[in-house]
């Protein structure tokens, strides 16, 4: 059986086209978010392989929890989902949707890990060098872990950049004792 991402990836890219000839990205990341939550409860979730339910009701269902916010395009977008049994595949368009917004709105996602919380100074003077760096506007998220010494480590997409101290110490030890 195909990966659920190779099975996404043509419906993401069908969703974010229109999306952008519609030029209304953020909307439709968000009622395929709004749609993605909805094929995830439980309650749903054993409906869609159910034989009983019809892909019509299917997707009908969907579009009355899901609400207003898909549109006229969003609804006829889940009925094609439904006809062709891919509701559950949501989660993963929605992603990869995301992935080709940020592309397409030349931003990243940057998870910085320190030894002790930033302050606001050192979060904008971190994210201005990222963006010269990335030549990207940056999303940055924070997280702390005492376990790293001083320093931190940087990851955006493939990216990662350790200037932790607990990971200098062990480059040294292993020196040391190679």
């Amino acid at each position: 059986m195909a990966d659920k991402t190779t099975i996404a990836r043509p419906y993401a890219r069908a969703a974010f086209e229109e999306a952008r000839r519609q030029n209304r990205l953020g909307p439709w990341s968000e009622a395929l978010h709004a749609a993605a939550a909805v094929v995830t409860d439980p309650r749903v979730e054993t409906l869609l392989g159910n034989p009983r339910v019809t892909s019509s009701e299917l997707a009908q269902l969907v579009i009355d929890i899901t609400g207003p916010q898909l549109g006229e395009d969003g609804r006829n977008f889940v009925r094609t989902l439904a006809e062709n049994r891919r509701l559950a595949y949501l989660p993963e368009i929605a992603a990869l949707f995301d992935e080709l917004k940020d592309e397409a709105e030349r931003v990243i996602d940057v998870t910085v890990t320190s030894a002790a919380p930033l302050d606001e100074g050192q979060r904008k003077t971190l994210s201005t060098a990222l963006e010269r760096k990335l030549k990207r506007a940056v999303r940055m998220e924070c997280h702390t872990d005492p376990a790293l010494i001083g320093g931190a480590v940087l990851r955006a997409g493939d990216l990662v950049i350790d200037g932790s101290l607990r990971t200098q110490l062990d480059r040294i030890t292993y020196e040391l004792t190679a």
